[in-house]
């Protein structure tokens, strides 16, 4: 049995990208496969699933020595289970940079390309097999582009994702703008979550000048919501960051509707990142950032820190 696995603290692509790769491999390839989570879902790709009626994957902790293993959504062997240095990975779709630290015993099937969503790529490489997708397959695939997208807001967009995504909703009957309100209105409620777990919803560890960062970016169609839990927010970053043994914690709440990103800014380490990575002058214990919206090519990228 394949295992199909995203990154850690899956999101919208990390949850219907492994199920959508599940009924490719086991309608069309026949082979035994099994779409699975590192962790919960965040409240979006939880609104997905039910919105097209699909069950939840199972969550896993670690996988097992001679294990298969797909990849899908990630690279980053800080984003994977602790055991999969000793699985066997048979594949990996992504579209993220490469990280490198993962090995492998034999050649593998690797595609890494610069699209907006894995659900893309997986798009592309079933080729005509994809018009044999269930509705609730397709349905899933389109959530996937449009969160990755921020329904085509993210300068992540190619023209291939819009045309992938329109073709897929026009085949569904779905309102492309509709469904992108329902699913960010979702993601807007926090409500739920404490200060520590909302550190944690969309997060993504790395490596910057050898130095550990969690990057955390809230997208979200009311900043306030969260902005005005600001002081929580930061006094949780020291003991999550702690716990964890990360440097810093960074903290993006990105507002969809106006294409802008603000960072929490809790102490100096933060406002010397902000400083070499944005060129910004911060003042005060926020910094808007203008047309920032995405963490894979406008914030990953741009990160530096202090000597």
């Amino acid at each position: 049995m394949i295992k199909i696995l995203g990154h850690k603290s899956p999101d919208t692509d990390s949850t219907g990208s492994p199920i959508v790769w599940e009924w490719y491999l086991n309608e069309i390839k026949r082979q035994p496969s099994q779409a699975c989570l590192l962790g919960e879902p965040n409240i979006e790709a939880r609104f997905v699933l039910d919105h097209w009626g699909l069950e939840q994957p199972p969550i896993i902790e670690d996988v097992d020595e001679g294990d298969e293993v797909v990849i899908v959504d990630t690279n980053n062997v800080a984003e994977l289970p602790a055991g999969i240095g000793k699985a066997r990975i048979v594949q990996i779709i992504d579209h993220h940079l490469l990280q490198g630290g993962l090995s492998t015993t034999t050649p593998i099937h690797v595609t890494i390309r610069p699209l907006a969503c894995t659900a893309t790529i997986m798009h592309d490489l079933m080729g005509i097999d994809a018009d044999q997708m269930p509705s609730s397959i397709r349905g899933i695939m389109l959530s996937c582009i449009l969160s990755d997208t921020l329904e085509f807001r993210s300068p992540t967009t190619t023209p291939y994702d819009r045309q992938v995504a329109q073709g897929l909703a026009d085949g569904l009957g779905v309102n492309i703008g509709e469904l992108s309100a329902q699913m960010f209105a979702a993601k807007s409620d926090v409500s739920i979550f404490s200060d520590a777990e909302l550190l944690l919803q969309d997060s993504k560890r790395y490596c910057v000048d050898g130095r550990w960062l969690r990057i955390t970016v809230l997208e979200t169609t009311s900043p306030q919501q969260i902005l005005g839990r600001k002081a929580g927010l930061m006094e949780a970053m020291c003991s999550v960051a702690e716990n964890e043994g990360t440097d810093q914690i960074l903290l993006f709440v990105v507002d969809i509707l106006n294409s802008e990103a603000t960072l929490l800014i809790p102490n100096s380490l933060t406002a010397q990142i902000a400083t070499l990575s944005f060129a910004a002058r911060t003042s005060g214990d926020t910094l808007r950032l203008p047309g920032v919206v995405s963490r894979k090519k406008q914030i990953i990228p741009n990160l530096r820190m202090p000597s």
